[in-house]
């Protein structure tokens, strides 16, 4: 996987989701419940966790995508400040990536659930990744950098529907990774 998406065009973002998500299919589509629900330790994420939290995360993305697509969102006025979102863009996508080094946490609206997670997490996952490629091809027409939108994480950053694109794949690859280690630690169930 390519994690440096800083200045990618869209056809390199979306052949990136199809990668995460042929990788995901392999990788984690057969595991068991208890594989799907170990974890580490009582502070870091199962592999369900991790794919639970892109759900949550990417569900905000669709709606995004739904509405400008449909011609149904409206600017606000601090999308409007230049300079701002390729700032913020670039600062977001920087520090998701898997090679970052930072850890970022997560706002308690995205945390994943603490129950017992169905191995479906992985087919819901699946779907959800295919449904967003389905709105990034449509877009392609529109002016994905000169479109820009308000972060559904944190309301005061703003950066363009390019970087957005982005940072969605960058955010997933970043996961994707973190699922890797946890099947990689010593004591995940075979």
């Amino acid at each position: 996987m390519n994690y440096d998406l800083r200045e990618s065009d869209l056809p390199t973002v979306f052949a990136q989701a199809a990668l995460v998500a042929e990788e995901t299919k392999r990788e984690f589509g057969r595991l068991s419940g208890a594989q799907v629900n170990w974890k580490p330790s009582e502070v870091e994420w199962s592999i369900g966790q991790c794919f639970d939290h892109l759900i949550i995360s990417n569900r905000q993305y669709v709606q995004i995508f739904e509405e400008i697509l449909a011609g149904r969102r409206r600017q606000r006025r601090w999308e409007c400040m230049p300079l701002l979102p390729r700032l913020f863009g670039t600062l977001v996508i920087n520090t998701l990536r898997p090679d970052s080094g930072r850890r970022a946490k997560a706002r308690p609206a995205f945390y994943p659930s603490s129950s017992h997670i169905a191995p479906a997490i992985i087919a819901t996952f699946l779907e959800q990744q295919e449904r967003l490629l389905h709105l990034m091809e449509a877009s392609r027409g529109l002016d994905l950098d000169g479109i820009t939108i308000t972060s559904p994480v944190l309301r005061f950053v703003t950066y363009s529907l390019m970087d957005a694109c982005r940072i969605i794949i960058v955010h997933e690859q970043n996961h994707f990774v973190q699922a890797t280690r946890v099947m990689e630690t010593q004591g995940f169930p075979r």
